[in-house]
């Protein structure tokens, strides 16, 4: 099994910290953000992670190195100087990830969840990690129904926590379901992921979980700030 950390954002809410710095790269706890996931990966027994870049890109390999102090192999996926979205950038990395399902994880986030509680192959086309609403959210994502299976009506109690287990062939008839965008129609081609899973949630293809843990999205300059002390103190 591969993993794919998606690290190419801008991170323009964390403005002025990631004017230098990607957001991935900004430390919590005595470590970059994304350390904390390659620490996880690699403890599951994850050899191969890609890691997509843009913003900054050159600083992610001068950080992270080539991933054997891990224990792991890091691979890059360059999408140029504009990042290509949650969707387009999943597209251009398959040719690393492979064939199979692949765990993803935002470069964004914090969470206390044990990877291994997660599928090594989603059941559908997706298992996707949910849990409540931050405060500053009015509403949720999706909605988990007592056999698994994750909607997109219009209840949305739970928030995607970007972390998930995916099979490539969700993005099998990408085109058909963005439709003639501008960005879909560059090269490589720009879009984003929710439209996939919506409709793939509509013909009963994904799966999720709700976790009761831990949690942060780092979006701003004061929830870094509330994380990096939360976790200094143990």
């Amino acid at each position: 099994m591969r993993a794919l950390i998606l690290a190419a954002g801008r991170g323009e809410r964390m403005l002025p910290l990631t004017a230098s710095t990607p957001k991935p790269l900004l430390q919590a706890g005595g470590k970059p953000l994304i350390a904390w996931h390659i620490e996880k990966l690699a403890a599951l027994g994850i050899a191969d992670i890609v890691v997509n870049t843009a913003h900054l890109a050159e600083q992610f390999p001068a950080t992270l190195g080539d991933g054997s102090r891990w224990g792991v192999r890091l691979h890059w996926s360059f999408e140029g100087e504009v990042p290509l979205e949650t969707g387009g950038g999943m597209l251009h990395a398959l040719p690393l990830l492979g064939e199979g399902p692949f765990l993803l994880v935002n470069g964004d986030v914090w969470c206390d969840l044990d990877f291994g509680t997660l599928p090594r192959a989603p059941a559908g086309l997706a298992h996707l990690v949910m849990v409540d609403p931050p405060p500053e959210k009015a509403r949720g994502d999706f909605a988990l129904s007592a056999d698994g299976l994750l909607h997109a009506g219009d209840e949305r109690p739970l928030t995607y926590a970007g972390i998930g287990v995916y099979r490539p062939q969700l993005l099998h008839g990408w085109r058909e379901v963005i439709g003639a965008t501008a960005g879909a129609l560059q090269a490589p081609p720009q879009f984003p992921l929710p439209p996939l899973l919506r409709a793939a949630m509509g013909r009963g293809a994904v799966t999720g979980q709700h976790h009761r843990g831990q949690w942060t999205d780092v979006g701003t300059p004061a929830r870094l700030a509330a994380l990096d002390a939360r976790l200094r103190e143990g």
